[in-house]
């Protein structure tokens, strides 16, 4: 069965699309085109190129996901090197460890360049907080004078996964010299479900999606600083999670991911497992009870 896939931004919970992967092509499942927000994003673009699960999660197992959280001398200064780092560099971390590690597996495909890839392949979103735009990568490309040959497919995942002040934004520079700022996809669709739809599908899309049942905030408000992180969770939740309640429940396959959160990046073993397991497990329930002709019937009537 050939299917598109939308995956969503969760940073290290990313780990669990390896097994929803790994369930989806024992039933084999073969994708079409691939879209991704953050996390969502890096698992888009190995797919694409050409990589399975089995060889994901081989690679993963090599990974120092501390580095993930890329360090500077002075972000290890309690307090004020971190304050100093968001004066300075706009956020705390670099994240360009992820963008080498990715190029680095792509290159292994002979991918470099979204170029490398067949038109409409692949779509990553990442938010343009300089025009307050979202942006879909590549296809939003011509909007800076560039093309697909011009933008690596490593810098536009480390783009879409650029967690607003957790990491530093990415400046980016069009052909015309002008710069851009480019935060995390999510500030604007975490999971962009919506990107391949059209009125009569020839195949579904499918939506990978970790449980949220409702929007995790604060009751209450004391301080400024809690009405800030009240903002920022509305923002990357809430529009995502009323897009889902009302056309998408049905086609995305729901992965609980305990409490483990983005920013883990000191998984150990045994969380790695549950995570990948969690994933498995989900598309296997999900896909039992799947029927495209089904899903179509509804649709036409809504």
């Amino acid at each position: 069965m050939k299917a598109d896939a939308v995956f969503e931004g969760g940073g290290v919970r990313g780990i669990a699309f390896i097994g929803a992967i790994q369930a989806m092509e024992e039933e084999k499942v073969e994708w079409e085109r691939l879209a991704g927000t953050s996390a969502g994003a890096v698992i888009a673009a190995l797919l694409a190129s050409g990589y399975k699960s089995y060889e994901i999660r081989d690679r993963l197992s090599e990974i120092d996901f501390s580095k993930l959280r890329g360090r500077t001398i002075l972000n290890r200064v309690p307090i004020f090197g971190i304050f100093l780092e968001l004066i300075v560099h706009l956020g705390v971390y670099k994240n360009d460890y992820l963008e080498t590690w990715v190029d680095t597996l792509l290159s292994e495909k002979g991918i470099k360049t979204f170029a490398d890839l067949p038109d409409g392949k692949l779509k990553i979103i990442a938010s343009d907080v300089s025009s307050g735009q979202m942006l879909i990568l590549p296809d939003d490309l011509d909007r800076y004078r560039m093309t697909p040959a011009d933008l690596k497919v490593s810098t536009a995942v480390m783009m879409s996964a650029s967690l607003p002040f957790f990491f530093r934004p990415v400046i980016w520079k069009s052909k015309d010299r002008n710069k851009s700022y480019i935060l995390d996809g999510g500030l604007l669709s975490n999971f962009p479900i919506w990107i391949f739809d059209t009125d009569n599908p020839r195949f579904p899309t499918f939506g990978f999606h970790f449980v949220k049942d409702e929007v995790s905030i604060d009751a209450v408000i004391p301080t400024p600083i809690h009405l800030c992180k009240n903002i920022f969770k509305t923002m990357l939740q809430a529009h995502d999670l009323r897009h889902m309640n009302e056309e998408t429940f049905e086609r995305t396959i729901q992965i609980p991911t305990g409490d483990i959160i983005a920013t883990d990046f000191e998984l150990n073993e045994d969380e790695i497992d549950f995570l990948y397991k969690s994933g498995y497990t989900s598309t296997k329930e999900f896909l039992s009870k799947w029927d495209f002709e089904q899903y179509q019937a509804k649709r036409i009537q809504r």
